[in-house]
C-alpha cells in the first residue's frame, strides 16, 4: 500500500462561474452630472431618495420622472368616487392616475391611454408595483383621439371621470434622444411615437416659407413668424441645437430671454405639427359628450392658447346646446406655491365640464 497522498481533485473550469469584470461608472466633469443619461442617482429614485428630494426641493424635476400638475384642483373638479369608471387620456408618468385610482376603489377602475410606446410600459409597471392590478387599472397604447375605440374594446359605454393633461411629460422634454429638448442637443425628432410618422427635421425641410410662417402663427402665436420662416423653411437641421442656433441667429437684436422664448415657440409649433396634436384634440372634444355618462365630469389641462381656445369653444358650445349641464366659468390656474416649486406648472390652465 503506497504512502503517497492521493492526488487532490482539480477544479472543473466548466463548473466554475466566470467572474464578471467590474465596470466603472463613466466619469463626468464637475461636481454633478449635467447630461441626462449620466444622472444615475435621479434615474434610480428608490435607491437615491435623498438626492431626488434635493432636486425636487430646488424647484426642478428629477431626470426620467414627471411631477403631476394641479393635482388637488383636478381632484376637486372631477370628484372621483367609489365604483366609478375613470379614464386618464394622457397617462404619462402616471402621477394623476396614482391619485385618482384609490378614490375609485372598491369597485371602480381606470383606463390609462398613452401614445408613447417607450414610456407606457414603464408607467404600467410602476402602477402595478403600487398594487393596482388589471381589474382596477389597464394601460392602452393610443392617443386621446382613440378614446371611443378604447372604451368600446373594454365593453364600456362611457366613463364617469375623464382627464386629459395636454402638456408634454418631463421624461420626454428632458431626454435629448427624444428631440424635444431646447437645453440639450439631440436628433430633431419630436415624435410622441417614434415608430410613426416623419420627424421634425423632415417636416421642416419640406415646408415653404409661407407654410412655415402660417404654422408658427397658428401653433405658437409666434410674433416674428414672417421673419423666421424664410430663414428656417426648406433647410435640413439634424439636431435640436442646430435649429435653436439658427433661430437665435435670425433674431440677433433680441436679448437672451426673448430669444429663448422664440426658440421654445418654434419647437412648440413643430411638435404640434409633427404629432398632429390639434387634430387629435378636436377629435377628442367632438367625441367627449358620447364618452361621458350622465353626470360625468371632464377636466382638461392645457398649456398654450391654441389648446385652450379649442377647449373653451367646445365647452361653451356644449353648454349652449344642453350637452353640458355646467362648465368652468373661468380658467383655473396653479397656485403661486406650485409655480414656485415646479416652474413647469406656470403656463397651465384647467377647464372642466359636467355632462347633462
Amino acid at each position: 500500500m503506497s504512502d503517497e497522498p492521493a492526488p487532490s481533485a482539480q477544479p472543473d473550469p466548466a463548473a466554475s462561474p466566470v467572474p464578471t469584470p467590474h465596470r466603472r461608472r463613466p466619469r463626468y466633469s464637475g461636481k454633478n452630472p449635467r447630461r441626462f443619461e449620466d444622472k444615475y442617482k435621479e434615474h434610480d429614485p428608490a435607491r437615491y431618495a435623498d438626492t431626488v428630494a434635493k432636486v425636487v426641493a430646488s424647484g426642478k424635476t428629477a431626470a426620467g420622472t414627471h411631477r403631476p400638475i394641479m393635482v388637488a384642483e383636478i381632484l376637486e373638479v372631477l370628484a372621483p368616487a367609489r365604483g366609478e369608471i375613470a379614464v386618464d387620456c394622457t397617462l404619462g408618468y402616471g402621477g394623476h392616475t396614482r391619485e385618482i385610482l384609490p378614490r375609485l376603489l372598491p369597485g371602480g377602475r381606470l383606463l390609462g391611454l398613452d401614445a408613447d410606446p417607450m414610456e407606457l410600459p414603464k408607467t404600467e409597471a410602476r402602477l402595478r408595483a403600487l398594487g393596482f392590478g388589471p381589474d382596477t387599472f389597464t394601460a392602452h397604447r393610443s392617443n386621446f383621439a382613440g378614446l371611443p375605440k378604447v372604451l368600446a374594446a373594454a365593453g364600456l359605454t362611457g366613463a364617469d371621470v375623464i382627464l386629459a393633461d395636454l402638456g408634454l411629460s418631463s421624461m420626454q422634454i428632458d431626454d435629448p434622444a427624444r428631440g424635444f429638448s431646447v437645453k440639450f442637443s439631440g436628433p430633431l425628432d419630436m415624435r410622441m411615437n417614434p415608430q410613426r410618422g416623419a420627424p421634425a427635421s423632415a417636416l421642416l425641410a419640406g415646408l415653404t416659407p409661407a407654410a412655415l410662417a402660417q404654422l408658427l402663427t397658428d401653433n405658437a402665436d409666434e410674433p416674428r413668424a414672417a421673419l423666421l420662416a424664410p430663414v428656417l423653411a426648406g433647410r435640413h437641421f439634424s439636431t435640436t441645437a442646430e435649429l435653436a442656433g439658427a433661430v437665435r441667429a435670425a433674431l440677433p437684436r433680441l436679448d437672451k430671454d426673448e430669444a429663448d422664448l422664440a426658440v421654445r415657440r418654434v419647437f412648440q409649433a413643430l411638435r404640434i405639427a409633427v404629432n398632429d396634436e390639434f387634430s387629435a384634440l378636436d377629435t377628442l372634444l367632438r367625441h367627449l359628450p358620447a364618452c361621458l355618462r350622465p353626470g360625468g365630469r371632464v377636466a382638461m389641462l392645457t398649456f398654450h392658447s391654441g389648446e385652450d381656445r379649442r377647449v373653451k369653444k367646445a365647452f361653451l358650445a356644449g353648454q349652449r346646446d344642453g350637452t353640458y349641464a355646467a362648465i368652468a366659468e373661468e380658467i383655473i390656474r396653479p397656485s403661486p406655491a406650485e409655480c414656485g416649486a415646479n416652474p413647469r406648472a406656470i403656463p397651465a390652465k384647467l377647464r372642466w365640464a359636467r355632462r347633462a
